[in-house]
């Protein structure tokens, strides 16, 4: 996707988070793994560190492949983690249709990322996390996850090809698995976990483009509990991302994007209004989202003990002053009515749980 301008000026992730649970507590983490590549174009034979003092002195701009993993805090504030890895682009070794990324570390092994599984073992000791160009803390790593990707959103003209040329958006998603499946195991600072589908409520999306953006706001959940049913819904899911438009040169306002996955029935809105509301202890999110048949209304918070603030820097080296506040306890309630020629009925009211959490205000 790092294309033309993009390739020394551009950034592209793929995410994935997902549940694990430890079998002698039963207590639940929610993990993430991130894949990571900024301006390609300007590889070294080392990673180029944008909040490097010897780098910034020189003008240059970051070039890296960076291995992202950790934990989100529980439920009291704890156990949060971060850790990165960095490479130069010459150490990542690439393949497409289907596209499988590896890096061979010496001294942790492999890195693997691909469509159906994901590879790592990380370590971040704490001389390397006292520097404050790589952004992370300290601790360990190890993750062999098989994924199954059972639902996308398809953002269709929005983040095609010819959307890509004329720049019509600062960064392009596409939910490529905003239900996914996963089945390994996960070991944190030397505690295993173990990783199910039944438990995993996992998520995967990829961004890329030139600039995050303000604001950045995702929402995500498939642990969806149907009053209409009184049953879990194993295969429904609600995810929404925001989207940064442009008219030639200028930025218009944002946009949101939201699908919703209900008992094999996908309904989708590229225009939705929202508010949020942000208190000493939690953000709070209301969406109002329609189209011709149906209506959705959400309403979601996270608090934000559990949540971690995401470490970034992007294609210009610019570390945003702003926190990106990321977390998996978000919790809310979904109604979705079904409208006719007698006005609106309520088809089924959903409470959300386990949802994934991503923010930065304006």
């Amino acid at each position: 996707m790092l294309r033309g301008s993009l390739a020394k000026r551009g950034y592209m992730r793929w995410w994935h988070s997902f549940s694990g649970v430890q079998p002698e507590t039963g207590e639940a983490r929610t993990f993430f793994v991130e894949f990571f590549i900024v301006n390609p174009g300007l590889g070294a034979a080392r990673p180029i560190l944008g909040q490097h003092p010897y780098f910034r002195k020189r003008g240059m701009r970051p070039s890296y492949v960076m291995i992202k993993a950790g934990a989100f805090p529980d439920a009291e504030g704890n156990g949060g983690r971060q850790l990165h890895a960095f490479y130069p682009i010459s150490a990542l070794q690439a393949t497409g249709s289907p596209l499988v990324m590896q890096i061979e570390d010496p001294r942790t092994g492999l890195f693997l990322y691909s469509e159906d599984r994901i590879v790592g073992n990380l370590e971040v000791t704490r001389g390397e996390a006292r520097h404050r160009s790589r952004m992370t803390q300290a601790g360990a790593m190890e993750w062999d996850v098989k994924v199954q990707k059972a639902v996308s959103c398809h953002t269709g003209g929005l983040c095609n090809r010819l959307a890509e040329t004329f720049r019509r958006l600062d960064s392009f998603w596409h939910g490529e698995g905003i239900r996914s499946f996963f089945q390994g195991s996960v070991k944190l600072d030397g505690v295993s976990y173990e990783v199910a589908p039944e438990t995993g409520y996992g998520y995967a999306d990829k961004h890329w483009g030139r600039s995050t953006g303000r604001p950045w706001f995702q929402f995500a959940c498939g642990k969806l509990l149907s009053a209409r049913s009184d049953r879990e819904l194993r295969h429904s899911v609600v995810a929404l991302n925001c989207l940064h438009p442009r008219l030639l040169l200028f930025p218009l306002r944002p946009r949101l994007m939201l699908q919703l996955t209900y008992m094999g029935e996908d309904f989708q809105f590229a225009r939705c209004k929202w508010e949020t509301k942000e208190t000493g202890k939690r953000f709070v999110w209301h969406v109002l989202a329609q189209n011709k048949n149906v209506v959705v209304k959400l309403s979601g918070s996270c608090t934000k003990r559990e949540m971690l603030q995401l470490q970034y820097e992007d294609p210009d080296g610019y570390k945003d002053s702003r926190p990106l506040w990321a977390g998996g306890g978000g919790i809310g309630t979904l109604q979705l009515f079904r409208k006719g020629a007698g006005g609106r009925e309520c088809v089924d009211t959903l409470k959300l749980s386990d949802a994934l959490c991503v923010y930065r205000g304006m």
